[in-house]
């Protein structure tokens, strides 16, 4: 039996890489802190606990990258795909899950392997007798193990904050004033991950219209609500573009809401026939359907800023919160100077990282870095070379953004988008483009699954 694979973090992350590993007939311990020490942002201890969103984003495998990213993942056996499609709730073409049922498929999948050892504690450093490390801390490491990362790598951390949505009871929603309809009228249906076309007035979400008096009034709100304090060394840390809070966006302009979170385009009260000026959506966040997530309304107001605040949206008046939403700061490090195409840290070979801490951002594309380093510590461990998969894949482009990005001095978390991957001739953009890049990457992948099976199983 081979020395074990140490992995410090059961996350989304660690949990795939561990399962990747196990899969592969490779033991591994898995340290996780939670159960002995918190976060700011975790409420449980179990292992892949989804705390900022209960969506994995669209499942469009032809037209959206991270569709195509799950695709691809799925055809690697992915743990966290197989939960994730066990814990499905319905969110039109998106692929959301229950957050609890999710984390404790990942959670006894993984206490059930007989080559998985999951430790309970805080690793602060590596035992320097351990042969190969997995660091999957995550966003949310903890100071000591980030402050061992910062002089094993010469490099300071970087950092964004990364703001938390309210989730509502159901029950508590008005829907004398909103309405059950998901944009364009596609819902999710089995069999139909894009969404199949229903009757108006059917639906994944619940949608609050707003006229225009009633929205200039939420964004003068949001403009002039009371927001958390920062603490003096969080206050120059840029936020993440693709989480940004909604009163940060709303100071950008009047009309940022109605083009981003809130816009009504596809959208239509089925009582009335009429559209509105700006639509607040939530999207059901559990099984049961008894709660509801504000779809886009992650936040840094005060507590109670936000209650006073959101209940002035139509339907939302007597809104009842399961959850307010909330703020923490995350950290990653520069990792296309410190890592190799394989995820390993070119200062130390024996260590490697995956998950957010990478500089990915999103639960799927955390998930991806950690089963790429998953088998690739599989290969290394059997006495193999690990072959990355080819860029024209969805996990092939984000690794390279992560190990190669043009501009390593500048570099920033990036969510799986089309734009990272290599040129295509044919269409220019649109559908079509889109399309192509995903027919070329199912062919890529499938070489690349292709020889890398052949090569392990020659070997």
């Amino acid at each position: 039996m081979p020395q074990p694979v140490h992995i410090i973090g059961g996350g989304l992350a660690g949990s795939e890489a561990a399962w990747q590993l196990a899969s592969r007939q490779v033991p591994v311990v898995l340290h996780e802190m939670r159960g002995i020490r918190s976060t700011p942002a975790h409420h449980t201890d179990a292992l892949a606990e989804l705390v900022c969103s209960n969506s994995f984003r669209s499942d469009d495998a032809d037209h959206n990258a991270v569709g195509l990213l799950h695709a691809e993942m799925r055809a690697m056996n992915a743990l966290v795909m197989r939960a994730a499609d066990a814990a499905q709730v319905p969110a039109g073409s998106a692929l959301a899950v229950d957050r609890d049922i999710f984390a404790a498929i990942v959670t006894q999948t993984l206490e059930a392997h007989p080559l998985v050892t999951i430790v309970r504690e805080e690793v602060t450093a590596p035992d320097p007798d351990w042969a190969h490390v997995l660091i999957a801390s995550g966003p949310l490491t903890s100071e000591p193990l980030a402050h061992f990362i910062q002089g094993l790598t010469g490099q300071a951390h970087l950092a964004f904050f990364d703001a938390i949505a309210p989730i509502v009871h159901t029950e508590s929603i008005d829907m004398g004033i909103a309405w059950r309809q998901s944009r364009y009228d596609k819902i999710s249906g089995p069999g139909s991950p894009d969404g199949t076309l229903h009757p108006p007035g059917a639906g994944d979400y619940i949608n609050c219209p707003l006229d225009k008096a009633g929205y200039l009034a939420f964004i003068e709100a949001l403009n002039s609500g009371e927001k958390a304090d920062f603490k003096d060394w969080e206050k120059d840390t840029p936020y993440f573009e693709g989480c940004m809070p909604i009163e940060v966006m709303a100071a950008r302009g009047p009309n940022t809401l109605r083009f981003g979170p809130m816009k009504p385009i596809g959208l239509r009260d089925p009582r009335t026939g009429k559209g509105a000026w700006a639509v607040v959506q939530l999207r059901q966040d559990n099984a049961s359907g008894t709660l509801m997530n504000i779809v886009g309304f992650q936040t840094k107001l005060k507590h109670g800023e936000q209650v006073r605040i959101f209940r002035t949206i139509p339907g939302l008046e007597q809104a009842e919160f399961a959850r307010l939403g909330g703020l923490h700061r995350n950290s990653f490090i520069r990792s296309p100077v410190l890592l190799d195409p394989t995820l390993r840290l070119t200062a130390d070979l024996r260590i490697s990282f995956a998950g957010q801490i990478t500089g990915c951002e999103g639960y799927v594309e955390s998930a991806a870095v950690g089963l790429l380093a998953g088998r690739f510590l599989a290969e290394r461990v059997a006495g193999r070379r690990p072959v990355p998969p080819p860029q024209e894949t969805a996990i092939g482009a984000l690794l390279a953004h992560i190990t190669s990005a043009a501009m390593p001095e500048s570099f920033q978390p990036m969510n799986i988008n089309f734009g990272l991957f290599p040129p295509i001739e044919g269409p220019a953009k649109g559908r079509e483009r889109k399309a192509a890049l995903s027919a070329r990457a199912r062919t890529a992948l499938s070489g690349w699954l292709s020889r890398t099976e052949t090569l392990s199983r020659a070997a």
